[in-house]
């Protein structure tokens, strides 16, 4: 039977490689790597230094094209089920075109697949859909949320507190009504900007992990400004921008 192999890669830094992830990039038979146009192309770059460095000298690279999730006309979530739905049929012919019965095919997620990534979910997709049979092998890795931490020095809960991890557009629904510690991810809307105290905290950072890391710290009302400028020159500069922040409120922050 083919066997899948979901690697997290961590957020970029080739020392953030788990022992378990190198050997199991060095154990894959055919590797997929995603791309999603050139102004991404610098993360399927990052993918194909690591498997140069650590894949089997035998192992072949398949590239395949992402394709943009649908906005208009769609919800959100029916949005996410055909973008799903479209790249498991991609997935189902990567398997049935370049892999064999027997191989083992490797998929390169950032940071940890189970956070905020959808690879595993679409395998599911694929597998239930009962044209190729395969057995699947997930690969935990560094997450940007621990890498934020550390850049940051600072630990993510406060004594005997809860963390809340939220996308960017469910933020204005949680804090600081019912959580007062949030971890803030796939945010394009910049949505602290409404986020009212001036006093809450704010640790936030971008391309963690790669040399073009930025970080900011303070309270809201003194960086926020700060924050989107850096943010919009770093896009404006590299095409596209990964960026995290935690949040917290001032009582929060006084018992960490």
């Amino acid at each position: 039977m083919r066997r899948i192999l979901v690697i997290g890669i961590g957020t970029g830094h080739p020392d953030h490689l788990t022992l378990e992830a190198i050997r199991a990039i060095g154990d894959a038979d055919v590797i997929f790597v995603p791309t999603k146009g050139e102004d991404k192309a610098e993360l399927a770059d990052v993918r194909r230094s690591m498997i140069a460095r650590h894949g089997a000298a035998g192992a072949r690279l398949v590239d395949f094209a992402v394709p943009r999730r649908q906005t208009d006309g769609v919800g959100y979530r029916q949005g996410v089920d055909l973008w799903h739905a479209e790249i498991a049929d991609i997935h189902e012919g990567l398997f049935l075109d370049h892999l064999a019965e027997g191989e083992v095919g490797a998929f390169l997620v950032w940071g940890d697949p189970m956070l905020y990534d959808s690879t595993i979910r679409i395998l599911e997709r694929v597998r239930d859909g009962g044209r190729v049979a395969f057995e699947v092998s997930v690969l935990p890795g560094i997450t940007s949320m621990q890498l934020l931490a550390a850049r940051h020095r600072i630990p993510i809960n406060g004594i005997g507190q809860p963390v809340t991890i939220t996308p960017g557009r469910r933020l204005s629904e949680i804090f600081p009504q019912t959580a007062q510690a949030v971890v803030v991810m796939l945010d394009g809307e910049e949505a602290f900007l409404a986020v009212e105290d001036p006093e809450t905290e704010i640790f936030w950072g971008a391309y963690l992990g790669l040399p073009q890391e930025i970080t900011i710290a303070g309270r809201l009302g003194a960086v926020r400004e700060a924050i989107v400028a850096a943010r919009a020159a770093a896009r404006a500069r590299h095409g596209w921008i990964m960026d995290i922040y935690l949040l917290r409120t001032p009582a929060s922050s006084s018992a960490a």
